[in-house]
Protein backbone atom coordinates (compact mmCIF):
# COMPACT_ATOMS: atom_id res chain seq x y z
CA UNK A 1 0.00 0.00 0.00
CA UNK A 2 1.30 3.48 -0.90
CA UNK A 3 0.02 6.77 1.05
CA UNK A 4 0.44 9.87 -1.06
CA UNK A 5 0.46 13.50 1.26
CA UNK A 6 1.87 16.72 0.57
CA UNK A 7 5.12 15.88 -1.21
CA UNK A 8 5.78 12.74 0.47
CA UNK A 9 4.98 8.90 -0.69
CA UNK A 10 4.48 6.70 2.04
CA UNK A 11 5.15 2.89 0.73
CA UNK A 12 4.03 0.12 3.62
CA UNK A 13 5.22 -2.44 1.26
CA UNK A 14 9.29 -1.33 1.00
CA UNK A 15 8.63 0.39 3.94
CA UNK A 16 10.05 3.18 3.13
CA UNK A 17 9.36 7.27 3.65
CA UNK A 18 10.29 10.12 0.77
CA UNK A 19 9.87 13.22 -0.24
CA UNK A 20 10.28 14.59 -3.49
CA UNK A 21 11.88 11.00 -4.07
CA UNK A 22 14.44 11.78 -1.34
CA UNK A 23 14.45 8.86 1.28
CA UNK A 24 13.94 9.94 4.76
CA UNK A 25 15.40 8.02 7.43
CA UNK A 26 12.87 7.10 9.91
CA UNK A 27 13.15 5.04 12.93
CA UNK A 28 11.48 1.07 12.63
CA UNK A 29 8.72 2.28 15.56
CA UNK A 30 8.21 5.70 14.17
CA UNK A 31 7.73 4.44 11.00
CA UNK A 32 4.93 1.89 12.64
CA UNK A 33 3.06 5.00 14.15
CA UNK A 34 3.11 6.62 10.87
CA UNK A 35 1.53 3.90 8.97
CA UNK A 36 -1.34 3.25 11.98
CA UNK A 37 -2.29 6.67 11.88
CA UNK A 38 -2.56 7.07 8.40
CA UNK A 39 -4.41 3.67 8.50
CA UNK A 40 -6.37 4.79 10.65
CA UNK A 41 -7.38 8.40 9.65
CA UNK A 42 -11.13 8.15 9.85
CA UNK A 43 -11.04 8.61 13.48
CA UNK A 44 -9.02 9.47 16.43
CA UNK A 45 -6.56 6.84 17.93
CA UNK A 46 -5.89 6.29 21.57
CA UNK A 47 -2.62 6.03 23.27
CA UNK A 48 -3.65 2.34 24.45
CA UNK A 49 -4.75 1.55 21.20
CA UNK A 50 -0.87 2.69 19.81
CA UNK A 51 1.17 1.19 22.73
CA UNK A 52 -0.85 -2.35 21.61
CA UNK A 53 -0.14 -1.60 18.37
CA UNK A 54 3.59 -0.34 18.51
CA UNK A 55 4.74 -1.64 21.73
CA UNK A 56 2.61 -4.94 21.62
CA UNK A 57 1.17 -3.81 25.10
CA UNK A 58 4.49 -3.17 26.89
CA UNK A 59 4.44 -0.40 29.74
CA UNK A 60 5.72 2.48 27.76
CA UNK A 61 6.48 5.78 29.33
CA UNK A 62 4.36 8.64 28.58
CA UNK A 63 8.28 10.33 27.79
CA UNK A 64 9.05 7.41 24.99
CA UNK A 65 5.54 7.72 23.61
CA UNK A 66 5.86 11.73 23.34
CA UNK A 67 9.69 11.03 21.79
CA UNK A 68 7.79 9.18 18.94
CA UNK A 69 4.98 11.42 18.09
CA UNK A 70 7.50 14.15 17.95
CA UNK A 71 9.72 12.00 15.38
CA UNK A 72 6.94 11.25 13.46
CA UNK A 73 5.84 14.65 13.04
CA UNK A 74 9.69 15.74 12.11
CA UNK A 75 9.75 12.56 9.44
CA UNK A 76 6.11 14.03 7.72
CA UNK A 77 7.45 17.91 7.78
CA UNK A 78 4.88 18.64 10.37
CA UNK A 79 5.89 20.10 13.72
CA UNK A 80 4.28 20.17 17.82
CA UNK A 81 3.25 23.61 16.97
CA UNK A 82 1.22 23.37 13.96
CA UNK A 83 -0.23 19.71 13.87
CA UNK A 84 -1.15 19.94 10.27
CA UNK A 85 -0.88 16.43 9.83
CA UNK A 86 -0.49 14.98 13.60
CA UNK A 87 -2.89 16.42 15.79
CA UNK A 88 -2.96 15.78 19.30
CA UNK A 89 -7.02 15.45 20.56
CA UNK A 90 -6.54 16.57 24.05
CA UNK A 91 -7.53 13.34 26.76
CA UNK A 92 -8.43 11.19 23.91
CA UNK A 93 -5.29 10.53 21.11
CA UNK A 94 -4.21 11.25 18.33
CA UNK A 95 -4.98 11.93 14.75
CA UNK A 96 -3.92 11.90 10.92
CA UNK A 97 -5.31 15.28 10.02
CA UNK A 98 -3.74 15.49 6.07
CA UNK A 99 -5.22 14.99 2.45
CA UNK A 100 -3.80 11.43 1.94
CA UNK A 101 -4.00 9.55 -1.33
CA UNK A 102 -3.93 5.87 -0.58
CA UNK A 103 -3.02 3.19 -3.93
CA UNK A 104 -2.96 -0.78 -3.88
CA UNK A 105 0.23 -2.30 -4.80
CA UNK A 106 3.86 -0.51 -5.21
CA UNK A 107 4.14 2.13 -8.56
CA UNK A 108 6.06 -0.42 -11.29
CA UNK A 109 10.42 0.87 -11.27
CA UNK A 110 10.85 2.98 -14.63
CA UNK A 111 13.87 0.89 -16.51
CA UNK A 112 16.15 2.47 -19.40
CA UNK A 113 18.44 5.30 -19.01
CA UNK A 114 16.34 7.76 -20.53
CA UNK A 115 13.90 7.31 -17.30
CA UNK A 116 16.84 7.69 -15.12
CA UNK A 117 18.59 10.95 -16.78
CA UNK A 118 15.74 13.04 -15.78
CA UNK A 119 15.74 12.35 -12.69
CA UNK A 120 16.87 14.65 -10.38
CA UNK A 121 20.37 13.57 -8.15
CA UNK A 122 18.66 12.84 -4.68
CA UNK A 123 19.94 14.39 -1.18
CA UNK A 124 21.77 11.88 1.25
CA UNK A 125 19.25 11.12 3.90
CA UNK A 126 20.03 11.91 7.43
CA UNK A 127 21.65 8.08 7.82
CA UNK A 128 24.20 6.76 6.33
CA UNK A 129 22.62 4.86 3.13
CA UNK A 130 23.66 2.05 0.91
CA UNK A 131 22.98 0.28 -2.17
CA UNK A 132 23.86 -3.02 -2.94
CA UNK A 133 24.19 -3.26 -6.81
CA UNK A 134 23.32 -6.87 -8.73
CA UNK A 135 26.37 -8.93 -8.54
CA UNK A 136 27.61 -9.42 -12.26
CA UNK A 137 27.31 -13.10 -13.79
CA UNK A 138 31.05 -13.91 -15.00
CA UNK A 139 29.93 -17.63 -15.68
CA UNK A 140 28.67 -16.30 -19.54
CA UNK A 141 25.61 -18.28 -18.98
CA UNK A 142 22.92 -16.54 -18.65
CA UNK A 143 20.91 -19.80 -16.41
CA UNK A 144 23.48 -19.01 -13.99
CA UNK A 145 22.09 -15.47 -13.20
CA UNK A 146 19.68 -16.95 -10.01
CA UNK A 147 22.79 -17.37 -8.21
CA UNK A 148 24.21 -14.16 -8.90
CA UNK A 149 20.87 -12.62 -8.08
CA UNK A 150 20.21 -14.58 -5.20
CA UNK A 151 23.49 -13.59 -3.55
CA UNK A 152 22.43 -9.80 -4.17
CA UNK A 153 19.02 -10.23 -2.66
CA UNK A 154 20.28 -11.65 0.34
CA UNK A 155 23.08 -9.20 1.31
CA UNK A 156 20.37 -6.35 0.93
CA UNK A 157 17.85 -8.38 2.84
CA UNK A 158 20.92 -9.04 5.58
CA UNK A 159 22.06 -5.80 5.49
CA UNK A 160 18.29 -4.53 6.61
CA UNK A 161 18.77 -6.06 9.57
CA UNK A 162 21.25 -4.03 11.07
CA UNK A 163 18.96 -0.84 11.33
CA UNK A 164 21.32 1.70 11.38
CA UNK A 165 21.31 1.82 7.95
CA UNK A 166 19.43 3.18 5.07
CA UNK A 167 19.17 0.12 2.43
CA UNK A 168 18.01 0.85 -0.90
CA UNK A 169 15.26 -1.75 -1.85
CA UNK A 170 15.69 -4.36 -4.43
CA UNK A 171 13.46 -2.90 -7.00
CA UNK A 172 15.76 0.03 -7.35
CA UNK A 173 19.27 -1.23 -6.99
CA UNK A 174 18.40 -3.71 -9.64
CA UNK A 175 17.58 -0.82 -11.96
CA UNK A 176 20.98 -1.37 -13.14
CA UNK A 177 21.49 -5.29 -13.70
CA UNK A 178 23.21 -5.84 -17.12
CA UNK A 179 24.25 -1.94 -17.43
CA UNK A 180 27.67 -0.55 -17.37
CA UNK A 181 27.23 2.42 -14.67
CA UNK A 182 30.13 4.14 -13.02
CA UNK A 183 29.06 3.96 -9.23
CA UNK A 184 29.23 7.47 -8.66
CA UNK A 185 26.27 7.48 -11.18
CA UNK A 186 24.56 5.26 -9.07
CA UNK A 187 25.22 6.92 -5.89
CA UNK A 188 23.84 10.31 -6.96
CA UNK A 189 20.72 8.89 -8.81
CA UNK A 190 19.57 6.98 -5.46
CA UNK A 191 20.68 9.32 -3.03
CA UNK A 192 23.48 7.16 -1.43
CA UNK A 193 26.94 7.20 -0.22
CA UNK A 194 27.86 3.45 0.19
CA UNK A 195 27.88 1.19 -2.67
CA UNK A 196 28.60 -2.60 -2.83
CA UNK A 197 29.29 -4.21 -6.21
CA UNK A 198 30.57 -7.79 -6.83
CA UNK A 199 30.26 -10.64 -9.46
CA UNK A 200 30.41 -14.55 -9.11
CA UNK A 201 32.86 -16.68 -11.55
CA UNK A 202 31.03 -20.52 -11.72
CA UNK A 203 33.39 -23.06 -13.34
CA UNK A 204 32.18 -26.17 -13.06
CA UNK A 205 31.21 -27.33 -9.54
CA UNK A 206 33.69 -24.54 -8.15
CA UNK A 207 32.43 -20.81 -7.80
CA UNK A 208 34.20 -17.67 -6.82
CA UNK A 209 32.35 -14.62 -5.31
CA UNK A 210 34.16 -11.53 -5.05
CA UNK A 211 32.96 -8.42 -3.50
CA UNK A 212 33.92 -4.43 -2.35
CA UNK A 213 32.63 -1.92 -0.09
CA UNK A 214 33.04 1.75 -1.37
CA UNK A 215 32.94 5.40 0.14
CA UNK A 216 31.42 6.67 -3.19
CA UNK A 217 32.37 10.33 -1.63
CA UNK A 218 35.97 10.22 -0.84
CA UNK A 219 36.42 7.26 -3.94
CA UNK A 220 38.00 4.86 -1.81
CA UNK A 221 37.79 1.24 -1.07
CA UNK A 222 36.71 0.19 2.19
CA UNK A 223 36.79 -3.31 2.08
CA UNK A 224 37.33 -6.06 -0.90
CA UNK A 225 37.15 -10.11 -0.38
CA UNK A 226 37.45 -13.19 -2.94
CA UNK A 227 35.78 -16.60 -1.74
CA UNK A 228 36.17 -19.65 -3.46
CA UNK A 229 34.41 -22.79 -2.69
CA UNK A 230 33.04 -26.24 -3.82
CA UNK A 231 29.52 -26.16 -4.77
CA UNK A 232 28.38 -29.49 -3.60
CA UNK A 233 24.91 -27.24 -1.93
CA UNK A 234 24.77 -24.23 -3.73
CA UNK A 235 22.32 -22.61 -1.28
CA UNK A 236 24.30 -23.35 1.71
CA UNK A 237 27.22 -21.54 0.14
CA UNK A 238 24.91 -18.61 -0.88
CA UNK A 239 24.23 -18.50 2.86
CA UNK A 240 27.75 -18.73 3.75
CA UNK A 241 29.00 -16.16 1.44
CA UNK A 242 26.48 -13.96 2.43
CA UNK A 243 27.14 -13.81 5.96
CA UNK A 244 30.70 -13.32 5.95
CA UNK A 245 30.09 -10.33 3.26
CA UNK A 246 27.88 -8.74 6.11
CA UNK A 247 29.38 -9.27 8.64
CA UNK A 248 32.83 -8.11 7.42
CA UNK A 249 30.84 -5.21 6.02
CA UNK A 250 29.27 -4.25 9.06
CA UNK A 251 32.34 -2.58 10.75
CA UNK A 252 33.71 -1.17 7.83
CA UNK A 253 30.62 1.31 7.62
CA UNK A 254 30.51 1.53 11.55
CA UNK A 255 34.65 2.95 10.98
CA UNK A 256 33.65 4.98 7.79
CA UNK A 257 30.78 6.93 9.50
CA UNK A 258 33.14 7.53 12.46
CA UNK A 259 36.06 8.75 10.65
CA UNK A 260 33.56 11.13 8.72
CA UNK A 261 31.49 12.67 11.81
CA UNK A 262 35.35 13.22 13.43
CA UNK A 263 36.20 15.59 10.44
CA UNK A 264 33.02 17.49 11.76
CA UNK A 265 33.05 20.62 13.96
CA UNK A 266 31.85 19.59 17.93
CA UNK A 267 29.20 22.01 17.16
CA UNK A 268 27.29 20.21 14.33
CA UNK A 269 27.38 16.54 15.55
CA UNK A 270 24.08 15.31 15.48
CA UNK A 271 23.40 11.88 18.46
CA UNK A 272 24.44 9.74 15.15
CA UNK A 273 27.54 11.39 15.09
CA UNK A 274 28.34 11.37 18.39
CA UNK A 275 27.37 7.68 18.45
CA UNK A 276 30.14 7.06 15.25
CA UNK A 277 32.41 8.91 17.56
CA UNK A 278 31.57 7.01 20.68
CA UNK A 279 32.29 3.45 19.02
CA UNK A 280 35.85 4.41 17.74
CA UNK A 281 36.76 4.81 21.56
CA UNK A 282 34.65 1.77 22.44
CA UNK A 283 36.58 -0.46 19.91
CA UNK A 284 39.94 0.66 21.54
CA UNK A 285 38.77 -1.02 25.15
CA UNK A 286 41.14 1.27 27.19
CA UNK A 287 39.99 2.78 30.59
CA UNK A 288 40.32 6.56 28.53
CA UNK A 289 38.58 5.69 25.80
CA UNK A 290 35.61 3.57 27.84
CA UNK A 291 35.24 6.79 29.78
CA UNK A 292 35.81 8.96 26.51
CA UNK A 293 32.69 6.88 24.82
CA UNK A 294 30.16 7.18 27.49
CA UNK A 295 30.80 10.55 28.00
CA UNK A 296 29.73 11.17 24.22
CA UNK A 297 26.90 8.65 24.06
CA UNK A 298 25.57 10.32 27.41
CA UNK A 299 25.50 13.59 25.04
CA UNK A 300 23.57 11.52 22.11
CA UNK A 301 21.24 10.34 24.51
CA UNK A 302 20.37 14.07 25.82
CA UNK A 303 20.12 14.85 22.37
CA UNK A 304 17.15 12.14 21.81
CA UNK A 305 16.26 10.61 25.34
CA UNK A 306 14.88 7.75 23.68
CA UNK A 307 17.82 6.81 21.03
CA UNK A 308 17.82 3.00 21.51
CA UNK A 309 21.31 2.91 19.94
CA UNK A 310 22.67 5.16 22.21
CA UNK A 311 21.30 3.47 25.21
CA UNK A 312 21.93 -0.26 24.73
CA UNK A 313 25.80 0.43 23.39
CA UNK A 314 25.75 2.71 26.54
CA UNK A 315 25.05 -0.04 28.94
CA UNK A 316 27.63 -2.49 26.96
CA UNK A 317 29.88 0.28 27.65
CA UNK A 318 29.47 0.61 31.48
CA UNK A 319 29.35 -3.05 32.08
CA UNK A 320 32.02 -3.70 29.74
CA UNK A 321 34.22 -1.08 31.95
CA UNK A 322 33.26 -3.17 35.25
CA UNK A 323 34.19 -6.38 33.52
CA UNK A 324 37.61 -5.00 32.98
CA UNK A 325 38.19 -3.33 36.59
CA UNK A 326 37.37 0.02 35.75
CA UNK A 327 34.54 0.85 37.63
CA UNK A 328 32.81 -0.48 40.46
CA UNK A 329 30.43 -3.34 39.91
CA UNK A 330 28.03 -2.42 42.56
CA UNK A 331 27.33 0.98 41.29
CA UNK A 332 27.52 0.44 37.66
CA UNK A 333 25.12 -2.64 37.26
CA UNK A 334 22.02 -0.73 38.33
CA UNK A 335 22.90 2.56 35.77
CA UNK A 336 23.89 0.16 32.72
CA UNK A 337 20.16 -1.65 33.79
CA UNK A 338 18.11 1.21 33.68
CA UNK A 339 19.85 2.40 30.05
CA UNK A 340 19.51 -1.19 28.47
CA UNK A 341 15.58 -1.55 30.01
CA UNK A 342 15.30 2.22 27.84
CA UNK A 343 17.04 0.83 24.72
CA UNK A 344 14.68 -1.71 24.47
CA UNK A 345 11.65 -0.31 25.06
CA UNK A 346 12.58 2.67 22.80
CA UNK A 347 13.36 -0.18 19.84
CA UNK A 348 12.58 -3.60 20.51
CA UNK A 349 13.98 -4.62 17.28
CA UNK A 350 17.25 -3.22 17.95
CA UNK A 351 19.93 -5.81 17.98
CA UNK A 352 22.45 -3.89 20.04
CA UNK A 353 19.91 -2.83 22.93
CA UNK A 354 19.02 -6.51 23.50
CA UNK A 355 23.07 -6.85 23.64
CA UNK A 356 23.30 -4.02 26.02
CA UNK A 357 20.61 -6.05 28.51
CA UNK A 358 21.90 -9.26 28.18
CA UNK A 359 25.36 -8.58 29.07
CA UNK A 360 23.97 -6.67 32.49
CA UNK A 361 21.95 -9.35 33.14
CA UNK A 362 25.04 -11.50 32.78
CA UNK A 363 26.35 -9.22 35.95
CA UNK A 364 23.19 -9.38 37.29
CA UNK A 365 23.93 -13.50 37.44
CA UNK A 366 20.60 -13.57 36.00
CA UNK A 367 22.52 -16.11 33.17
CA UNK A 368 18.93 -17.69 32.05
CA UNK A 369 17.57 -14.35 31.19
CA UNK A 370 21.33 -12.54 29.96
CA UNK A 371 21.28 -16.31 26.87
CA UNK A 372 17.58 -15.61 26.14
CA UNK A 373 18.20 -11.76 25.43
CA UNK A 374 21.55 -12.64 23.34
CA UNK A 375 20.00 -15.45 21.52
CA UNK A 376 17.03 -12.82 20.62
CA UNK A 377 20.15 -10.14 19.49
CA UNK A 378 21.08 -13.01 16.96
CA UNK A 379 17.89 -13.43 16.28
CA UNK A 380 17.29 -9.75 14.76
CA UNK A 381 20.96 -10.13 13.45
CA UNK A 382 22.84 -13.46 13.04
CA UNK A 383 25.71 -12.12 11.45
CA UNK A 384 26.21 -9.27 14.45
CA UNK A 385 29.88 -10.57 15.17
CA UNK A 386 30.02 -8.52 18.41
CA UNK A 387 27.01 -10.17 20.23
CA UNK A 388 28.03 -13.75 19.23
CA UNK A 389 31.26 -13.25 21.49
CA UNK A 390 29.68 -11.88 24.29
CA UNK A 391 27.04 -14.74 24.05
CA UNK A 392 30.28 -17.01 23.80
CA UNK A 393 31.97 -15.30 27.31
CA UNK A 394 28.25 -15.65 29.05
CA UNK A 395 28.36 -19.71 27.93
CA UNK A 396 31.62 -19.71 29.41
CA UNK A 397 30.43 -18.44 32.66
CA UNK A 398 27.29 -20.39 32.39
CA UNK A 399 29.84 -23.54 32.80
CA UNK A 400 29.00 -24.01 28.78
CA UNK A 401 32.34 -23.77 27.19
CA UNK A 402 32.28 -25.78 24.10
CA UNK A 403 29.46 -23.58 23.65
CA UNK A 404 31.36 -20.21 24.27
CA UNK A 405 34.44 -21.51 22.28
CA UNK A 406 32.01 -21.78 19.12
CA UNK A 407 30.32 -19.13 19.81
CA UNK A 408 33.93 -16.74 20.03
CA UNK A 409 35.21 -18.60 16.86
CA UNK A 410 31.78 -17.88 15.05
CA UNK A 411 32.69 -14.04 15.66
CA UNK A 412 36.22 -14.42 14.44
CA UNK A 413 35.00 -16.41 11.11
CA UNK A 414 32.28 -13.58 10.80
CA UNK A 415 34.30 -10.88 11.34
CA UNK A 416 38.22 -11.42 11.38
CA UNK A 417 38.96 -8.02 10.45
CA UNK A 418 36.82 -6.51 13.40
CA UNK A 419 38.10 -3.67 15.62
CA UNK A 420 37.06 -5.90 18.57
CA UNK A 421 38.73 -9.24 17.51
CA UNK A 422 40.88 -9.03 20.09
CA UNK A 423 37.92 -9.80 22.49
CA UNK A 424 36.72 -12.49 20.44
CA UNK A 425 39.95 -13.93 20.89
CA UNK A 426 40.36 -13.13 24.46
CA UNK A 427 36.65 -15.03 24.63
CA UNK A 428 38.25 -17.96 22.67
CA UNK A 429 40.91 -17.78 25.19
CA UNK A 430 38.97 -18.17 28.32
CA UNK A 431 36.87 -21.04 26.55
CA UNK A 432 40.39 -23.11 26.17
CA UNK A 433 41.21 -22.46 29.50
CA UNK A 434 37.99 -24.25 31.03
CA UNK A 435 38.72 -26.79 29.09
CA UNK A 436 41.73 -27.21 30.47
CA UNK A 437 43.57 -26.27 26.90
CA UNK A 438 45.85 -24.20 28.29
CA UNK A 439 48.83 -24.41 25.38
CA UNK A 440 45.46 -23.11 23.10
CA UNK A 441 44.62 -20.43 25.89
CA UNK A 442 47.84 -19.19 25.97
CA UNK A 443 47.78 -18.95 21.96
CA UNK A 444 44.45 -17.57 22.08
CA UNK A 445 45.35 -14.78 24.88
CA UNK A 446 48.49 -13.85 22.76
CA UNK A 447 46.75 -13.69 19.49
CA UNK A 448 43.74 -11.24 21.33
CA UNK A 449 47.16 -9.10 23.07
CA UNK A 450 49.03 -9.06 19.48
CA UNK A 451 45.70 -6.86 18.22
CA UNK A 452 45.24 -4.54 21.59
CA UNK A 453 48.48 -5.16 24.37
CA UNK A 454 46.27 -3.59 26.47
CA UNK A 455 43.38 -5.86 26.66
CA UNK A 456 42.97 -7.05 30.31
CA UNK A 457 40.31 -10.10 29.78
CA UNK A 458 43.44 -11.69 27.63
CA UNK A 459 46.16 -10.34 30.35
CA UNK A 460 43.86 -12.15 32.92
CA UNK A 461 43.67 -15.29 30.85
CA UNK A 462 47.48 -15.47 30.08
CA UNK A 463 48.39 -15.38 33.86
CA UNK A 464 45.57 -18.32 34.61
CA UNK A 465 46.77 -20.68 31.50
CA UNK A 466 50.77 -19.53 32.41
CA UNK A 467 50.40 -20.72 36.10
CA UNK A 468 48.31 -23.89 34.89
CA UNK A 469 50.94 -24.90 32.41
CA UNK A 470 53.83 -24.67 35.22
CA UNK A 471 55.51 -22.35 33.10
CA UNK A 472 56.98 -19.90 35.66
CA UNK A 473 58.83 -17.17 33.38
CA UNK A 474 55.22 -16.83 31.34
CA UNK A 475 53.57 -16.73 34.25
CA UNK A 476 56.08 -14.37 36.28
CA UNK A 477 56.30 -12.39 32.77
CA UNK A 478 51.80 -12.59 32.56
CA UNK A 479 51.38 -11.49 35.84
CA UNK A 480 53.27 -8.23 35.69
CA UNK A 481 51.83 -7.92 32.49
CA UNK A 482 48.14 -7.88 34.08
CA UNK A 483 49.37 -5.95 36.96
CA UNK A 484 49.56 -2.92 34.45
CA UNK A 485 46.95 -3.08 32.51
CA UNK A 486 44.66 -3.88 35.90
CA UNK A 487 46.37 -2.44 39.07
CA UNK A 488 43.73 -3.60 41.64
CA UNK A 489 43.33 -6.99 40.63
CA UNK A 490 43.26 -9.58 43.46
CA UNK A 491 41.75 -13.13 44.26
CA UNK A 492 39.48 -11.24 46.24
CA UNK A 493 38.07 -8.75 43.08
CA UNK A 494 37.91 -12.30 40.69
CA UNK A 495 35.97 -14.19 43.57
CA UNK A 496 33.85 -11.32 44.00
CA UNK A 497 33.25 -9.52 40.44
CA UNK A 498 33.44 -12.18 37.74
CA UNK A 499 29.83 -13.96 37.30
CA UNK A 500 31.01 -17.72 37.09
CA UNK A 501 27.40 -20.05 37.60
CA UNK A 502 29.80 -23.35 38.57
CA UNK A 503 31.98 -23.50 41.82
CA UNK A 504 34.52 -25.55 40.26
CA UNK A 505 35.06 -22.88 37.18
CA UNK A 506 35.94 -20.50 40.19
CA UNK A 507 38.23 -22.37 41.84
CA UNK A 508 40.22 -23.35 38.96
CA UNK A 509 40.56 -19.84 37.55
CA UNK A 510 41.53 -18.66 40.65
CA UNK A 511 44.10 -21.59 41.24
CA UNK A 512 45.79 -21.12 38.19
CA UNK A 513 46.30 -16.96 39.26
CA UNK A 514 47.37 -18.15 42.29
CA UNK A 515 50.14 -20.59 40.98
CA UNK A 516 51.08 -17.28 38.52
CA UNK A 517 51.80 -15.16 41.71
CA UNK A 518 48.47 -13.04 42.05
CA UNK A 519 47.09 -12.84 45.88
Amino acid sequence: MQFLFRDHLLDTDRRELSREQVPIAVEPQVFDLVVHLMQNRDRVVSKDELIDKIWHGRSVSESTLTSRINAARKAVGDSGASQALIRTIARKGFRFVGDVEAKDGAIAPETGHAAWAHRPMLALPERPAIAVLPFSNMSGEAGQDYFSDGISEDIITALSKLRWFFVIARNSSFVYKGRAVHIREVARELGVRYVVEGSVRRSGERVRISAQLNDVSTGSHLWAERYDRELADIFAVQDEITEAIVAAIEPQLYAAESFRAQQKPPGSLDAWDLVMRALSHYWRSTREDNAAAQGLLEKAVAIDPAYGKALGLLATSHIFGAHMGWADMAATVPIAERAALAAVEADREDAWAHHGLAYTYLFRRRFDDALAEFELALQLNPNFAMAHAFHGVTLCYAGRWQDGDEAARRALRLSPRDPLAAVYSGVAAYARFIGRDYDGAVQLARESMRRRGDFVGAHRVLTAAAGMSGDLALAASALEGLRRAQPEVSLAWITRELPMLRDEDRAHYLEGLRRAGLT
